[in-house]
Formats: structure tokens, C-alpha cells, sequence
């Protein structure tokens, strides 16, 4: 029994299962596939909250409106508390035990690595195997996840080593987004652009033209241009890569911002802290932000992300369980899967997690961006996934 997670949260399992039956279909001779729609996810379960869903869709970055949080709180109403990652984790040992199965493999993918690893710390005895692809680690002992201190770095990482394929840049990228952060404030809308062009050219030089609109190509040489005065090109790429809207059945936003503000664990705590007293916290917390844990952005550019500004007018909410600093993976074989051109879960996140799981086997799969098992170029990191499962 092979149990495969999607991400989101907000996304739906169901339809991706033509999908991922094409892309692993060597395990399937010896797995049975099984997925399942998320609580408050897909075709029959959707949260819907218009106002959110309009202005931020599938981005974990976007800042909507207040105005939109909180009717869309009111939406979901009291029941908010009920869709924590701890809520879908017994989802699946009901799932499990409804399949009558002892064991399963349990694969997940981006936020689905969240749940995958929940799942295995509290049920250890019915995970027979773990694969992490686009690791988010599941204990955050610093509470600065929110910030997203850990991708705003990574740009510079991930540009610099974009520049080193041939045609070498010739100049320094990270220094052109500095730059242009200091010099035009748009750093978050910068950062948001960034992360969505990996999944439509994970090179972030030579976009395929069947996949990638016409003039989008190439981000660095449009970062590099907008320093030296040719903003055009940064402007129709941030312009044309939003991505507010979508149907809540395909990506709920609504679904994603309840899982996050009551899992996760802010400069002021948890939801559970009166909306009034958060403010101050974020302030406090974002001065203490040095020069080093944002670079090529800035503190502001970490304090206003969109998970950060949707649940600081989240309303009170009881909080879901907290991992504990301590706490590791079971020791379960392990496969870690990671690009190291992925800006939505960077490498960094990986190796983390890799540290914390005592039988980890991690591949960087070099050149390749967010979720290795259903976008991969080669075929390097799902020949690491066969021979681990077969």
C-alpha cells in the first residue's frame, strides 16, 4: 500500500491520481496506489472563501486583503479549529484501518511531507517506509518559519548557482535583488515572482517556449535589466505570474490558511493570542531580524509575507499540537528528495529534515525545482525512488 500526499495545504488528492499513477507507474506493479481529497479540500469538501480565494489562490505569499481573512474565518466559522494537520493525520489512520492494511508506505510531496511526517511520529508502528519529496521539516524550534527566513535566503543561493550553467551570467544576481529591494521596496512581490517561476522554468534562464508565454523568459536576465534601468521585463513577469484566483475545488485557500494559522507558530505564538496583542510582536520580532537571515532581501520583505499577514488577523483559534524541538522521525527507511533549484521548500529545509530521520537516505537531484516525483527534467531522483521502494 503505497498512501501518496499532495501538497497545498488546499490541494485535492483525487484528481492528480492519473498523474502520479503515470509518473511512478513502475511501483505500481508492486504498490496499490491510494489518495484521498484533504479535509477541506477537492470536488466534495472544498472550503470556499471568495474574497481570499480571489486575491491570493495558490500563494503562500501574496497578501490579501484584511478584509478577506476575516470573512473568510466567518465562512468556515467556530469549525476552523477542525482542519489542523493533526485533524487530517487521524484522517489517515481511520483511512488506514478502513483499508485494513498494518503497514503503509507513506510518500508525501511539499506540505504533504508536513503531514507525511506527523503521521509516522504518531503512528510509527503502521508506516513501513517514508518518502519526503519538497521537504517542509515538521518541528520548527525557533518559531521563524513564518518569516520564510530559510527561502528568502536560498534566492541567492539558487540564482548564483543558476548563473554558473553555461552561458556563465558574468555578474552576481543576488546582488541585483538586493538591489532592487533597496531600491524599489517591491521585495515580497519580487520574492512571490521568484517562487512561482520555478515551476514554470526550474533553469531561470532558458524557459521551454511550449510551456513558458512569450517574452517571460529568462528571470535573471529581467532582474539584472531592471537594475540597470529596463524595468519592463520584472514589471510583466510580476504582473503576469499572480496568482490570485483559481477554483477553492483546485487549490482552497480557505483550507490553507485554517491548516496554517492554527498549526503553525508566530513572533506572537499561536491564534490563540487576542488579535490586538500580535501587532506589537511582529514589530518587536521583525527588529531583531539581522542583515544575514533575510539577505538578498530585507526584515520587511520577511514580515509582511502572505501566511504571516493572513493569520495576524486570523481570529482566535485553538491551537493544534506543537512537534517538539527534539523530537525525530521514526526509524523508518527514509527517502529525501530535494531540488536544488526549489525555492518553495528550499534544499536547506531537506537536509534538515534529514538530520532529524535516523535511517535518511537524501538525493539532490542538481538543476530540478519544487516536487521531484511529478517534475523532475531527468529522471535521476524517481530512479532514486524506484530502487528505494522496489
Amino acid at each position: 500500500m503505497l498512501l501518496f500526499l499532495t501538497g497545498g495545504p488546499g490541494q485535492p488528492g483525487v484528481p492528480f491520481v492519473p498523474r502520479i499513477a503515470t509518473r511512478i507507474a513502475p511501483v505500481l506493479k508492486d504498490y496499490r496506489l491510494v489518495m484521498f481529497d484533504q479535509r477541506g479540500t477537492g470536488q466534495f469538501g472544498a472550503i470556499n472563501c471568495p474574497g481570499l480565494q480571489a486575491a491570493v489562490g495558490s500563494s503562500d505569499i501574496t497578501v490579501p486583503p484584511r478584509r478577506s481573512v476575516q470573512d473568510c474565518a466567518n465562512i468556515i466559522g467556530p469549525n476552523r479549529r477542525f482542519y489542523s494537520t493533526a485533524d487530517t493525520v487521524d484522517d489517515i489512520e481511520m483511512l488506514r484501518q478502513a483499508l485494513k492494511v498494518q503497514k503503509m508506505v507513506v510518500d508525501g510531496v511539499s506540505y504533504g511531507t508536513f503531514v507525511a511526517e506527523h503521521y509516522a511520529i504518531a503512528y510509527p508502528t503502521h508506516v513501513s517506509k517514508l518518502v519526503l519529496d519538497s521537504v517542509l521539516p515538521h518541528a520548527d524550534p525557533g518559531h521563524l518559519d513564518a518569516f520564510y527566513l530559510v527561502g528568502l535566503r536560498a534566492v541567492g543561493r539558487v540564482l548564483r548557482a543558476a548563473c554558473q550553467a553555461k552561458p556563465v551570467c558574468g555578474f552576481d544576481p543576488a546582488s541585483d535583488v538586493a538591489w532592487l529591494v533597496r531600491h524599489r521596496g517591491d521585495g515580497l512581490q519580487i520574492f512571490d515572482m521568484l517562487v512561482t517561476y520555478e515551476f514554470i522554468d526550474p533553469t531561470y534562464r532558458n524557459p521551454d517556449p511550449a510551456r513558458v508565454p512569450r517574452g517571460f523568459g529568462d528571470v535573471i536576465d529581467a532582474l539584472h535589466a531592471a537594475r540597470f534601468g529596463q524595468p519592463a521585463h520584472l514589471n510583466q513577469l510580476i504582473d503576469g505570474l499572480n496568482q490570485g484566483g483559481g477554483s477553492p475545488t483546485e487549490f482552497s485557500s480557505g483550507l490553507h490558511a485554517a491548516t496554517f494559522c492554527t498549526d503553525l507558530r508566530f513572533p506572537w505564538g499561536s491564534d490563540a493570542v487576542p488579535v490586538s496583542q500580535r501587532m506589537r510582536a511582529l514589530a518587536y520580532a521583525t527588529t531583531r531580524l539581522t542583515t544575514s537571515q533575510v539577505w538578498p532581501f530585507d526584515a520587511k520583505t520577511a514580515a509582511d509575507d502572505g501566511i504571516m499577514q493572513t493569520c495576524l488577523d486570523w481570529p482566535v483559534t485553538p491551537p493544534a499540537p506543537e512537534a517538539s524541538p527534539t523530537s525525530r522521525l521514526p526509524a523508518v527507511p527514509t527517502l529525501i528528495l530535494a531540488g536544488d533549484h526549489d525555492l518553495s521548500t528550499p534544499l536547506e529545509w531537506a537536509r534538515q529534515e534529514a538530520a532529524r530521520a535516523p535511517r535518511a537516505e537524501l538525493v539532490i537531484v542538481r538543476g530540478a525545482s519544487h516536487s521531484i516525483q511529478t517534475r523532475e527534467p531527468g529522471d535521476q531522483g524517481r530512479n532514486a525512488l524506484y530502487a528505494f521502494l522496489l
